[in-house]
């Protein structure tokens, strides 16, 4: 059986070669190319046609995610697994929606991450535990969301969340990764569905209604 072909992709050179030497430890690992951005893990997948890429998300150029996007899209055999340090949720639900088959903290023991590796190459989906937790409390409380007499979904419940944290619209589409227009639509389907013409009404009156907590 041959070795696993991963591609690692990250802008901080030390990690890209720390990750390169302990994986080049196992076996069963060959790393075939490294990225410094999205676009190289992208053009990399070109390239070398590996099996999987061990992608890190805040990167210069293209980040993560949207690199993620791009491959899943034309090069879907490929398996991609997110090995980061962010931890909020958002980013590991764009991650997965983007098609990535994993989401790793950076501080995992390089010993589960290879096994990481082996699990998603054998067509498993792997999320840290951290993670997983923290997506289950959010989707436990979307349930909960979903329920509410203006039914609102829990992406129009996050967004309207973060227009009462005084976000504008720009800032929100990129921390959920979509595109301003896009927000600009939820926002009037949210104004919609509450009534409401502006942002501070549509805060008060999810707060009131016991949509959205203060």
């Amino acid at each position: 059986m041959g070795k696993i072909r991963v591609l690692l992709a990250d802008d901080q050179e030390l990690i890209l070669e720390s990750l390169h030497i302990v994986l080049s430890m196992e076996d069963d690992i060959e790393i075939v190319g490294l990225a410094k951005n999205g676009e190289e893990a992208v053009q990399g997948c070109y390239q070398f046609q590996p099996d999987m890429v061990l992608m890190d998300i805040n990167m210069p150029v293209m980040n993560g995610v949207e690199a993620t996007a791009l491959i899943k899209e034309r090069m879907p055999i490929i398996k991609v697994m997110m090995l980061t340090s962010y931890q909020e949720v958002e980013y590991v639900m764009a991650a997965l929606s983007h098609g990535a088959e994993g989401y790793l903290l950076k501080a995992i023991h390089p010993r589960d991450l290879a096994a990481g590796i082996r699990v998603v190459h054998a067509g498993g989906t792997l999320i840290s535990q951290e993670m997983a937790s923290k997506m289950i409390k959010r989707m436990n409380t979307g349930s909960a969301i979903k329920n509410n007499e203006y039914r609102l979904s829990s992406r129009e419940i996050e967004i309207l969340q973060k227009l009462a944290s005084g976000m504008r619209n720009q800032d929100i589409a990129e921390a959920l990764f979509l595109s301003e227009g896009t927000i600009k639509n939820y926002i009037s389907t949210i104004y919609s569905k509450l009534n409401v013409k502006g942002r501070q009404e549509a805060a008060r009156k999810a707060r009131e209604s016991g949509i959205m907590n203060d």
